[in-house]
């Protein structure tokens, strides 16, 4: 990796990311999407033959399965997720929104109810790591908002099942339904429906290039969260920073994917260069060696700025998914920060603590999303619908302000319904 001097075409250049050109594949994504929604079950376990070397006969895990996985799993690993539930549950209940009222003015009373989404579909992936953790983050915050219905869908392996981990997390995070499929097909079937899945009103969860687009192709007949790229990570750090830190920091994200982005960013060279040779020298020694140090070569940067500010400014113009402050005053840094999907605070807050346990959810924007959206929460699985009350006294004085814009529109219809009350007497 090279140490970059701060200037904005470096600015420009890397704010592009490592995301694949999702417009290259929607073609292959498309025909898939219209398969399934044509041949349904029947498609669905043809390409789980194609990809994913399983031959299925039935789609949904059955209870025995579920069980079965209980009995084979670590009980450590049975207690870490059951206390990762816990706090994940705790901060989610959180952020359940309160219904509201206001008198608008006399006789006019508006307000806010909360209402659940009906039912969900939660991706899970699989590929290079087995995800129990994102069940977790997906399944718990709809359930603490009510969704009736919780689906999840995750590729099976060549034997026909789905890993022990993902099995428990999901019975444990409260899934209604758990389906053995995944990619494209997975978000077509829980989009439009097949005999087995029943289609669903939002689908959450990330995915590789090929699931990014099904999501973007099937938003409309059914809500998302946000379109999501490659793991990243943004590292801001001054010349307090542990540069030991900062490196297995570097390492965390660069071992998700060989196309993950890992940045470091400071105003202090030597900082700069001791994190360098310490994020080189462990990466050798990493056990996912060859996805790290691919991810590096390609997507690894230390961006050298003049001062705090210049860094600052970088960093809300990459909006990165994760970042980490690491700076002599953490909290006037974090002031200053606009844009990103999940802040961690001081030298002792590594991007696994979101990841794992400390309660908040790791389902974020990438790509610069950070920018529009934010992070998976309760609020993504509910409504808002506002309400409003108005009295004899609240809508005649509401004609003032109703009638000349209606009129002025030509909606006529919409201000004889304003008159028709203004002019029974008897009501």
């Amino acid at each position: 990796m090279e140490i970059l001097k701060y200037d904005k075409e470096t600015v420009n250049d890397l704010i592009k990311r490592s995301q694949a050109d999702i417009n290259e594949i929607l073609n292959i994504v498309s025909d898939i999407l219209k398969d399934v929604k044509e041949n349904k079950d029947e498609a669905v376990k043809r390409y789980t033959a194609k990809f994913d070397n399983a031959e299925l006969d039935n789609l949904q895990v059955p209870k025995d399965e579920i069980k079965e996985a209980y009995d084979n799993l670590d009980k450590n690993l049975i207690e870490a997720l059951k206390r990762a539930s816990e706090n994940i549950e705790k901060f989610h209940k959180a952020q359940i929104p309160k219904e509201w009222f206001m008198e608008v003015n006399k006789g006019i009373t508006a307000g806010q109810i909360i209402r659940p989404i009906n039912s969900v579909g939660c991706y899970v992936p699989g590929g290079r790591a087995a995800y129990p953790s994102s069940i977790l983050m997906e399944v718990i915050p709809a359930k603490i908002a009510g969704v009736e219905r919780i689906i999840c869908c995750t590729p099976p392996g060549e034997n026909g099942k789905i890993l022990d981990a993902i099995l428990v997390a999901a019975d444990l995070s409260g899934a209604d339904e758990i389906y053995k499929c995944g990619g494209a097909q997975a978000i077509a079937a829980m989009a439009y429906g097949t005999e087995s899945i029943e289609k669903v009103e939002k689908i959450v969860g990330p995915g590789n290039v090929f699931v990014t687009g099904a999501k973007k192709l099937v938003y409309g007949d059914v809500d998302i969260e946000f379109p999501a790229g490659p793991s990243e990570v943004l590292v801001l750090a001054d010349k307090t920073a542990i540069p030991e830190y900062l490196a297995h920091d570097f390492l965390s994200q660069a071992e998700h994917d060989p196309n993950a982005s890992c940045f470091l960013v400071t105003d202090d060279e030597k900082i700069a260069r001791d994190a360098k040779d310490l994020i080189e020298k462990f990466a050798k020694e990493a056990d996912r060696c060859e996805i790290i140090e691919e991810s590096l070569e390609k997507h690894g940067h230390i961006i050298l700025c003049e001062n705090m500010e210049e860094a600052i400014d970088f960093t809300n113009t990459y909006a990165p998914e994760h970042l980490i402050i690491s700076t002599e005053n953490d909290k006037a840094v974090l002031d200053k920060i606009k844009n990103a999907g999940s802040i961690f605070l001081g030298k002792y807050s590594p991007v696994a603590a979101g990841d794992y346990g400390s309660g908040t959810n790791h389902v974020l924007p990438t790509s610069g999303g950070a920018k529009m959206y934010s992070g998976l929460s309760t609020e993504s699985f509910i409504k808002k619908p506002t309400v409003q009350t108005i009295t004899k006294e609240g809508i005649e004085e509401l004609a003032k302000t109703i009638l000349p814009i209606a009129e002025y529109e030509g909606f006529y219809a919409h201000a004889n319904s304003v008159k028709i009350r203004l002019n029974k007497k008897n009501h």
